[in-house]
């Protein structure tokens, strides 16, 4: 849909929502409602609860623009509500956003296109905890929970009882529970929008891990925008971003994650909807790329639609 079609839309911005990450949701919300309505849209905020369906009814919404992170906004929920409703939205499918919120589903296919991702393995509840250890002599390790964001419920592993300790903590926020291989070496990450990688950001955190905390506290990372990478790097860094978007079927604003050790790099995960907070990546890089932030919502907004 163009500019003039959408501006006679009525549009709901969906955030807060159940997860974990509701609070960075309600910040990404309200940031792109008030670019959304000062750019002269019919946009309100909708807090998701259970009654959307109603809410949704209720207001004669008929484009979304998803803003929620996490479980049931990220991960195909809301995206099929959407479709059964009729209603168009923004940002990737069902199965694309299912397939990406699955850490490792998504490791399975980035795999099976070739695409370089930490060794791993998969440990559920019900399964020995003791032989996932004889199997894991490898340290450090990256254990955290296979559907979550926002760094919630991980640890680094740097021995057994550690290991034991991380996989008690990643299984209160999900069943299942992935184990990476530690990658050392710089965290980075690739923008992508509308099939175009945006500029290489490389972020360094305080302390070294980029935890929540650390995402989501102003002055507790750097980030070095364009990052200081050999331009043949960078350029088969964007087209991995690229790549492993397309692989996963995603579409809309996106934002791929990766490790770098020396002229190595790895895929960790591609997120479907990235935080649009002021202290998010995705609008820096789009900022870099001279996209300011209206124009990147706008952009996102464009793309609605239905079947995606």
């Amino acid at each position: 849909m163009n500019r003039a079609q959408l501006q006679q839309k009525k549009i709901a911005v969906l955030m807060g929502g159940l997860s974990g990450e509701r609070e960075i949701s309600l910040r990404t919300g309200s940031a792109v409602l008030k670019a959304l309505q000062t750019a002269g849209y019919q946009a309100l905020g909708i807090d998701v609860g259970r009654d959307l369906p109603a809410r949704l009814r209720a207001e004669n919404v008929e484009v979304a623009f998803i803003a929620l992170h996490g479980r049931y906004g990220e991960d195909g929920c809301v995206q099929g509500l959407l479709e059964m409703m009729g209603i168009a939205y923004t940002g990737s499918g069902v199965l694309a956003s299912s397939l990406a919120m699955d850490k490792v589903a998504a490791k399975k296919i980035l795999l099976q296109h070739d695409l370089p991702t930490p060794g791993f393995e998969v440990f559920t509840a019900g399964d020995k905890i003791e032989s996932l250890i004889q199997r894991c002599r490898h340290f450090p390790l990256v254990v955290k929970p296979s559907r979550e964001g926002s760094t919630l419920g991980i640890t680094i592993a740097g021995n057994a009882e550690d290991l034991r300790r991380g996989a008690a903590e990643a299984l209160r926020f999900d069943s299942r529970v992935l184990i990476e291989e530690f990658i050392p070496g710089a965290e980075l990450t690739v923008g992508v929008l509308d099939g175009q990688a945006l500029p290489v950001i490389q972020i360094v955190a305080e302390g070294g891990f980029y935890d929540y905390q650390a995402k989501y506290t102003p002055g507790r990372c750097e980030y070095l925008l364009p990052a200081p990478l050999e331009a043949a790097i960078t350029t088969r860094l964007q087209a991995a971003a690229v790549q492993a978007c397309e692989a996963l079927g995603c579409r809309g604003a996106l934002r791929a994650d990766f490790r770098l050790n020396q002229k190595a790099f790895y895929c960790l995960e591609v997120n479907t909807i990235p935080g649009m907070t002021e202290t998010s990546l995705l609008p820096k890089a789009a900022a870099a790329a001279g996209i300011d932030f209206t124009e990147l919502v706008e952009r996102i907004l464009a793309g609605a639609g239905l079947g995606h």
